[in-house]
């Protein structure tokens, strides 16, 4: 059974009381709060085992079974086929921008890449920038303007045996619009194109699965999904290993260390098993979540059956959410805002205010201790799209499973409020 407040019981960031109130995190989109575990992960993986890779000694030795068993927890999460296939980097903006430099070799003039006018910048301008560098051509998918959706026949009507990548998201991170990527890595794979997708802002809100998807390289970020901050790059075996790898000389040539360039963070990639853990023991604890699943065993299942149930949950507060705003006109909605439609959809918000501007209305609730982005949040081109940018984009009300039906109440009761001041 899915328990909200226990769950919120393991984050100390939630205990939290400013002037009185308890603050109401909105701003997960950018960022979520981290469990207490996977605090105590990073503290003692610094306290009991910090040391580099490779080394002969005890301390190297703990570590790399420590970072070894990350590799595997992320495999798990992804349902990747081989720990080898997870790359750790920087963040997901770095690892993409290093992925392109790669394939960038293998574009050649004529050729076309694929990209959204949905995505967040860091899955458009690394592939515009390794189109240009080869000389390749940069091809839209447009967006459906009432509802944030992909335009489908925008992607069908430029795919053809030129193009050589689709980047798309699996989820915006401003409109929540859920895409349906698996469509569109077969229909790629047809003309011999590959495809990655950007899962950072799905990746906390539902399971994942790179098998049943058919993509090529998917990338998310551990802070995303209550973990520290760490990139996550996911690529086909076949691809890693055939792709020219930007590196120093003495580095493996081996998978994963190919593709991971200098020392990484290695208390924050304990972190990032440590939050994998975090979401399998809610599967652990939500049986009723694994039959669609059963193809899978041990923490791969738990931890699907764990976002399964999160999935559920956030439909329910999303809806609640949706259906409050729709009865206050002042506010428009960005993105599907019919409640029949919470499957296509991530609890992520995004609204402007009839008079005041998106940074006056968050600087507001944010007086009253609730958090939300204000802007484009990086996803200029949906922004730009629906004549937003100058005016300052919107304002995202992100939830995540451990927010609550009262907290949900809390913030339209403020929007109310700010309206009557």
């Amino acid at each position: 059974m899915f328990e909200v407040a226990s769950l919120r019981r393991q984050f100390p960031a939630l205990q939290q009381s400013h002037d009185g109130r308890t603050p109401i995190f909105l701003d997960g989109p950018a960022g979520t709060q981290a469990p207490q575990q996977v605090i105590d992960a990073m503290v003692r993986y610094l306290t009991r085992c910090n040391a580099n890779h490779g080394g002969v000694f005890r301390t190297s030795v703990e570590s790399d079974a420590i970072l070894d068993d990350a590799h595997q927890a992320v495999a798990d999460f992804l349902h990747a086929p081989y720990a080898e296939e997870i790359i750790f980097g920087g963040n997901m903006t770095t690892l993409t921008f290093h992925l392109s430099r790669s394939i960038a070799k293998r574009l050649q003039p004529g050729d076309e890449v694929m990209v959204t006018r949905l995505d967040h910048d860091a899955n458009v301008s690394p592939w515009m920038l390794a189109a240009r560098d080869a000389g390749a051509t940069v091809r839209w998918i447009d967006v459906n303007p009432e509802d944030g959706t992909l335009d489908f026949d925008s992607f069908r009507r430029q795919l053809n045996s030129k193009t050589r990548l689709v980047a798309v998201g699996l989820a915006s991170n401003v409109l929540g619009t859920i895409n349906d990527v698996t469509t569109i890595a077969r229909e790629a794979k047809a003309v011999g194109a590959w495809t990655f997708v950007d899962a950072v802002h799905f990746a906390p809100h539902g399971p994942i699965d790179v098998q049943a998807i058919g993509c090529d390289f998917l990338a998310c970020s551990a802070y995303k999904f209550f973990g520290p901050h760490v990139g996550i790059l996911w690529g086909r075996r076949a691809l890693l290993e055939g792709l020219p790898a930007y590196k120093v000389r003495p580095s493996p040539k081996e998978l994963p260390g190919r593709w991971m360039t200098g020392t990484q963070n290695h208390e924050g990639i304990a972190g990032t098993a440590a939050a994998v853990e975090y979401l399998a023991e809610i599967g652990r604890a939500c049986p009723e979540y694994r039959d669609p699943f059963s193809r899978m065993h041990g923490r791969a299942l738990d931890v699907h059956a764990g976002m399964a149930g999160i999935q559920e949950y956030e439909r329910g507060i999303g809806g609640r959410l949706l259906q409050g705003l729709a009865e206050r006109p002042r506010f428009r909605i960005w993105g599907i805002r019919d409640v029949s439609r919470l499957a296509e959809r991530v609890p992520t918000i995004s609204i402007t205010d009839c008079s005041l501007t998106p940074r006056q209305l968050a600087e507001r609730l944010a007086a009253r201790e609730i958090y939300a982005w204000n802007g484009n949040n990086y996803a200029l081109e949906i922004s730009e799209r629906l004549g937003l940018e100058p005016h300052g984009g919107f304002v995202r009300l992100g939830l995540v499973h451990t927010n609550t039906a009262d907290e949900v109440d809390r913030l339209l009761q403020t929007l109310d409020e700010i309206v009557a001041d």
